[in-house]
C-alpha cells in the first residue's frame, strides 16, 4: 500500500546518519529523481532528494502520494463476503495511526473468520500476551482473517496509550460501541484476555474458554494458524 500525506511528524534518518524531526507534505518527480518537501516544526519548509536518505525512509518518499489519492485507493479496495458482524463494525473501527487511534475505513473484512480479542490497558497477562499475539498478525494476516479488538477500558485515551505501547496492527471497536457489541453477541468468557474465533455467520469456532475452564489466547490462535495452513 502506498504511504500517504499523514499530517504527522515523525524522525527521518539521513544516509549520513543526521535524523530529524519532519512531516512528509510532497514529492516531486523530476526525470526520475524525486525530491521531497517536508514542514519543519518551527513551520519552515525544507526539501531533499530521496536518495538522501536511509532505504527505508527513501522508499516511504518514493511511495508517497496526496491524502486525497490515498483515500481514492483505499475507497476501491473490493469489500469482503457480508457477515453478521457488518452492521456493529462498519464506521465504528479506529485503527493505530502513528500514536494516535484513528478511524479507518481500510478492508477489514475478512473471507472466512474473525478473531475478536477482548482485552484492557489495565490487564497485566493481556500485556503479557498481546507482543505474540502482534507477532502472529504480523505473519499470517491475509485476506483470510481479521483481529478486532474489544477493549474493557473506560476511557478512549488508554485504549490508545495501550495500541500505542504495543503496536497493535489491527483495528478496534470504538468504544461507545463495545457494550451494545458484547451484549448482542454474548461471547463466552468472564476475564481477559480472551480470544474468540468464529466464522462470518458468527459461529463460535474456538475460545479461550470452553465451558468454565479457561484454555487461554494462546490456544485460540494456534488452532487459527491450524486452519490458516489448510
Amino acid at each position: 500500500m502506498a504511504a500517504a500525506a499523514s499530517a504527522e511528524f515523525r524522525t527521518w534518518t539521513r544516509a549520513d546518519g543526521k535524523t530529524a524531526e519532519l512531516d512528509l507534505i510532497s514529492v516531486t518527480d523530476a526525470e526520475g529523481v524525486k525530491t521531497a518537501e517536508f514542514k519543519m516544526r518551527s513551520g519552515k519548509s525544507i526539501a531533499f532528494p530521496a536518495a538522501s536518505f536511509v532505504e527505508a525512509d527513501a522508499k516511504l518518499i518514493a511511495e508517497w502520494q496526496p491524502a486525497d489519492a490515498a483515500a481514492a485507493a483505499e475507497a476501491a479496495v473490493p469489500p469482503g463476503p457480508a457477515s453478521v458482524f457488518d452492521e456493529a463494525l462498519e464506521g465504528n473501527l479506529v485503527k493505530l495511526s502513528g500514536k494516535s487511534l484513528k478511524p479507518t475505513k481500510e478492508a477489514t473484512k475478512p473471507t472466512k473468520y474473525y478473531l475478536f480479542y477482548y482485552t484492557a490497558s489495565w490487564c497485566p497477562p493481556c500485556h503479557k500476551f498481546t507482543p505474540s499475539l502482534v507477532d502472529f498478525y504480523k505473519t499470517n494476516k491475509d485476506e483470510n482473517f481479521e483481529i478486532i479488538l474489544i477493549t474493557s477500558d473506560e476511557d478512549e485515551g488508554a485504549m490508545e496509550e495501550y495500541a500505542a505501547e504495543m503496536k497493535m496492527p489491527w483495528p478496534q471497536l470504538k468504544l461507545s460501541k463495545t457494550e451494545k457489541f458484547k451484549q448482542k453477541f454474548n461471547h463466552p468468557g468472564r476475564g481477559i484476555p480472551n480470544l474468540v474465533l468464529t466464522d462470518l455467520e458468527g459461529k463460535l469456532i474456538k475460545g479461550s474458554y470452553e465451558n468454565d475452564d479457561y484454555i487461554g489466547p494462546t490456544a485460540v490462535m494456534k488452532h487459527l494458524a491450524t486452519l490458516l495452513k489448510k
